[in-house]
């Protein structure tokens, strides 16, 4: 092959890559635009554009960004539930701060908080835990173990202190849920929290604290702090403890033992 050929080719190679993106650039618009009346039971393959944009965008930050900007904005349109859900899981890959407001403005509804919370779990800005910090006096004693899991699953040490105020809880659900995310958390003020309360816990909540502080020990030993695991293991080895939480903390003390 000469050389005037593989040019040839490669030019032709490059006209057809921006004929494709041109294509795929108005494909994403009219997906966006089917945002507007998708529902449940609507052809699905429909949106598939704008989930090929999100990999295409993947290392192209400002294309990415532009995208973020289009699914904010129909979410913050009045579109439907099911199309809702979609930019939700949507924005759990690509959301930055820029989505935050739209999705914290959907926790305080039933139908749609899990999935706003599901989004903002994973955006990496701090202020996605400050809009859920923020949310959590305001809604209903339904949604407030979500948002408090949601807060675990972030490990927000910011949110320590509140939720640790939620540990006596006359909603049994929000009490356990501000065990397991303290658990979650799992950092030295976390134990501290959650070893006080374990003192005075009431019956139903003596094992769920227990099973948290065992979670908030394996985490502390994950990240290094060997001894402040240690400590929390050793008040869980006693007989007066569950048959499991018993187990778990001699294993956990064996285990810190060997770790390095």
């Amino acid at each position: 092959m000469t050389i005037k050929e593989t040019t040839g080719m490669i030019m032709a190679a490059g006209t057809a890559t921006v004929a494709v993106a041109q294509t795929d650039s108005a494909a994403v618009d009219k997906a966006l635009e089917t945002l507007k009346t998708y529902d449940w039971g609507s052809d699905r393959e429909a949106l598939n554009p704008i989930d090929q944009a999100i990999i295409a965008t993947h290392d192209d930050p400002t294309a990415r960004k532009a995208l973020e900007k289009s699914l904010v904005d129909a979410l913050a349109s009045g579109i439907s539930r099911s199309a809702q859900d979609y930019v939700c899981r949507k924005l759990r890959v690509v959301g930055t701060a820029q989505s935050i407001k739209a999705l914290a403005a959907l926790l305080p509804a039933e139908e749609t908080s899990h999935i706003a919370r599901y989004a903002l779990e994973r955006i990496p800005d701090e202020k996605a835990a400050e809009a859920m910090r923020d949310a959590l006096p305001k809604v209903s004693s339904k949604l407030k173990p979500g948002i408090i899991g949601s807060l675990g699953v972030r490990r927000d040490k910011k949110s320590i202190m509140f939720i640790s105020k939620l540990l006596g809880d006359s909603d049994i659900q929000v009490a356990k849920a501000a065990a397991q995310s303290l658990g979650l958390i799992g950092t030295s003020a976390a134990a501290k929290e959650l070893s006080k309360f374990a003192k005075k816990a009431s019956g139903n909540m003596k094992i769920p604290v227990a099973d948290a502080c065992m979670v908030c020990a394996e985490q502390l030993l994950a990240d290094g702090e060997k001894s402040e695991a240690v400590a929390l293991y050793n008040e869980f080895k006693g007989d007066d403890q569950p048959a499991h939480v018993k187990a778990a903390a001699m294993k956990g003390i064996i285990t810190a033992a060997t770790k390095k």
